[in-house]
């Protein structure tokens, strides 16, 4: 399970997303002088099953592997009342078997001819990924096919994977000093209403309180083929792709029941959110702001990510330069936008120096995100925030995994 995304966005006067929206445009003669890279859109094909099953491809012959990937449009917001950590604990009942696939085969496809696997749980999707050489891409459709609509769960490897679970909370949450704070305290601050606010990891609570026939129907109502991306880049015959995808993976059927809908809505905030962290196993305090911001798909999600950079990214940044270099308060300092499907957030924070208090940390992180307002970043620096960003993305793509999940 991926650590929890929770750096959430500032509206400080016009506020942080549009503060660094009017930068950006404010900006725009003076930086078209400054060398910039770009990333061109990715090249894809869709097609649509009559089960509902979307199939995304990107034809790379200049490579020898391939990746299969399946995105289903679930994730923790997804976990019933009471039951939370179910999304991430079916992360794992995947690897577990299915009516002609014994568990842990999976390992086998991949492992043994070169290849890996793995799985993601987020708040709003969980994903599973494979690469292999392209000669077995065959075998990785079959085998994904297979866990969509023959996954056996039985009460020992049920027992067995909450075990696993529950254990990777105490590691992640319980023991690690600022577990809490990323995996429980930010999410629970920084929503209000809507199901982001539960920990994706899940409680003990609630998992010694499910049952085996909670498991299976949530996998009745969320994995489904209409629910689902199947995600194939690579080297690949693209005749022989579709004929191998309509022969697995047709014949699933699409429920009759509608997909269950999430239809909290938050309500607005005038101002931050501030998040203290202190204990007995917290070598250093720290304090984290956490502000209210757009979902995903809003027109400041790319300014939110520019700022994010602008912020963080690097030494020459302008949280580590003030709050680590100059004046000497934190060890650490972090932001991150983290853009939902339904709603979002941006933090920042700070892990305080030996004799610092907190409240100096937070009364530094206020004064740089005003300075923000006050005055537009320069040219140069805009740039070489956007630029950090083109780079990275570029980057990703070079494996086929990487660009596999720009569709997902």
């Amino acid at each position: 399970m991926r650590r929890p995304l929770l750096i959430l966005t500032a509206f400080i006067g016009l506020g942080l997303a549009g503060a660094a929206r009017a930068q950006a445009q404010t900006q725009t003669l003076a930086a078209a002088t400054t060398p910039a890279i770009t990333a061109p859109p990715v090249d894809y094909h869709l097609r649509v099953l009559p089960n509902g099953l979307r199939l995304y491809t990107v034809l790379d012959k200049t490579t020898p592997n391939v990746t299969v990937q399946v995105w289903y449009g679930v994730g923790a917001k997804n976990d019933p009342p009471g039951r939370s950590g179910f999304a991430h604990l079916f992360e794992h009942l995947m690897f577990k078997g299915t009516r002609d696939m014994p568990p842990e085969y999976l390992d086998r496809l991949t492992e043994d001819v070169g290849g890996f696997n793995n799985a993601s749980t987020d708040e709003d999707y969980t994903e599973y990924h494979e690469v292999i050489p392209a000669n077995h891409l065959e075998r990785l459709l079959w085998a994904e096919a297979e866990r969509m609509g023959g996954l056996v769960v039985d009460e020992a490897n049920f027992k067995s994977e909450r075990n696993v679970v529950e254990e990777e909370l105490r590691e992640r949450v319980l023991a690690d000093p600022y577990g809490r704070l990323f995996y429980l305290d930010i999410p629970e601050a920084s929503y209000a209403v809507h199901p982001y606010h539960r920990p994706g990891i899940g409680s003990i609570v609630d998992l010694d309180s499910a049952t085996l026939e909670d498991v299976r129907a949530f996998h009745a109502v969320y994995y489904r083929p209409d629910n689902a991306n199947l995600i194939v880049v690579g080297n690949f015959d693209p005749g022989r792709l579709d004929a191998w995808v309509d022969h697995y993976f047709s014949a699933i059927p699409r429920p009759a029941t509608p997909l269950p809908k999430v239809t909290a809505v938050e309500p607005p905030r005038a101002g931050p959110k501030v998040v203290y962290v202190y204990g007995p196993n917290v070598p250093l305090p720290a304090v984290v702001l956490s502000y209210a911001a757009p979902d995903a798909a809003s027109p400041d999600a790319a300014a939110l990510k520019v700022l994010d950079a602008i912020l963080t990214t690097g030494k020459s940044s302008r949280l580590y330069q003030s709050l680590v270099y100059r004046q000497q308060l934190a060890t650490q300092v972090l932001s991150e936008p983290d853009l939902r499907r339904q709603a979002g957030a941006f933090i920042v924070g700070a892990v305080m120096s030996e004799g610092k208090a907190p409240d100096q940390g937070l009364a530094a992180l206020k004064a740089e995100l005003a300075r923000l307002r006050e005055a537009p970043v320069s040219a140069a620096e805009l740039a070489s925030a956007k630029n950090q960003l083109i780079a990275s993305m570029l980057q990703g793509r070079e494996a086929v995994d990487g660009l596999g999940s720009e569709l997902g």
